[in-house]
């Protein structure tokens, strides 16, 4: 049931994390909060194909 997913910064629209998700307990698009090593801070990340 867990597949892998690639996080996507929503500032730069790089590609910065690899992670895997439940699809049964999250069927939706996750966003979580990661460091952006281009920006130097904090960023929205989310999920994309």
């Amino acid at each position: 049931m867990r597949v892998n997913i690639t996080l996507a910064c929503t500032e730069t629209g790089e590609r910065n994390y690899t992670t895997t998700k439940n699809k049964r307990n999250n069927p939706e698009r996750i966003e979580l909060k990661k460091y952006c090593p281009r920006l130097k801070k904090v960023t929205l990340h989310r999920e994309t194909k």
